[in-house]
């Protein structure tokens, strides 16, 4: 097992500092891969703030979700890897890794499976009005609603084929409903009936029911969904985003949100959502406060990959889900 690096005919143990909090059973594991593990929470509690320059300087590897306001990773002269808890990675100090050839990896995938049970649970919502039965009970009103709908038969285009799309493709399947995808070049993939390049996105707004956006927030998508998108969807068609909030023109939205059956947003252009926001009180809206991501398995998801890339990284090997940080995913 290879425990240990040699330097200057020494023994130096691999140090990985964990600021997410797990099982000792589980630290015992990556302690059985060779590495020394050293916990010290990102939480209230934390105590980062006070490590020594010795200390921070014998650090190799970081796993943390959000430990950069608390660490000034640049004084972590050795360190040569971090693994995030998060897929998105805009809490990094991204000019303190570029120029040090740090590897960052994120948590992509860990995630999907609950964000693609929340984008089918709205849907679902949407399309059997079950935002207005949930009020009619707490009024304790008995009525009947003719305009509920078969999700069976619809379109639904993703805006992005990554992982959550494809958890969410996957299980809409068996709804009977044709999936199109929107990815770089267009590429065909499992669970997609089609899949269009990101020149003819348009072609997802123009011809689907129904439009989920997954997509990251980098510089040539934000507010990449605005007026012209939602002039080119169909009358009472469906909006979810459960992305990023930054490529949606919120204001855009606000001003065209008459025109869908139903929208369903999970992420905003500023969190929280001000209170003197119009979505609250649109009656086609449903608004979670970033919270489709949870799930009582993320734990142990998130684990079991930061074990893999802990495993790929000592025995020099690469790991999964690097960021490519100048690209922005």
């Amino acid at each position: 097992m290879q425990n240990y690096t040699l330097e200057n005919g020494g023994l130096i143990i691999i140090k990985v500092l964990f600021t997410l909090k797990f099982q000792e059973e589980e630290y015992d594991r990556i302690r059985d891969l060779g590495y020394e593990v050293i916990f010290n929470s990102e939480g209230k509690k934390s105590t980062l703030d006070k490590m020594t320059q010795e200390e921070l300087d014998s650090i190799d590897v970081l796993v943390t979700y959000n430990s950069f306001n608390k660490l000034d990773i640049s004084k972590m002269k050795n360190l040569k890897f971090i693994q995030l808890g998060s897929t998105g990675f805009d809490q990094v100090p991204k000019d303190k890794i570029i120029n040090r050839n740090i590897i960052l990896s994120n948590n992509k995938g860990g995630y999907s499976i609950p964000m693609a049970e929340w984008i089918i649970l709205n849907i679902l919502q949407i399309y059997k009005n079950t935002k207005q039965f949930y009020l009619n009970q707490s009024n304790k009103i008995w009525q009947q609603d003719s305009t509920i709908l078969d999700v069976y038969g619809k379109r639904i285009g993703f805006l992005g084929t990554g992982t959550i799309a494809m958890e969410a493709a996957k299980r809409l399947k068996s709804f009977g409903v044709e999936i199109w995808g929107c990815n770089t070049d267009g590429r065909d993939l499992k669970y997609f009936d089609k899949c269009v390049s990101k020149d003819s996105m348009n072609d997802i707004f123009k011809e689907c029911d129904i439009v989920v956006s997954t997509m990251p927030a980098t510089k040539e998508t934000e507010k990449i969904i605005n007026k012209e998108k939602f002039e080119l969807m169909k009358n009472n068609s469906v909006f979810i985003n459960v992305g990023r909030g930054k490529i949606v023109d919120e204001q855009d939205l606000i001003d065209y949100a008459s025109k869908f059956k139903g929208i369903a947003l999970d992420v905003f252009e500023e969190e929280p959502l001000s209170q003197d926001s119009p979505l609250w009180d649109m009656k086609n809206v449903i608004i979670t406060p970033h919270n489709s991501w949870v799930s009582q398995q993320n734990s142990l998801r998130s684990f079991n990959l930061f074990y893999n890339n802990l495993k790929k990284f000592i025995d020099n090997k690469e790991p999964i889900n690097i960021v490519e940080i100048k690209k922005g995913y």
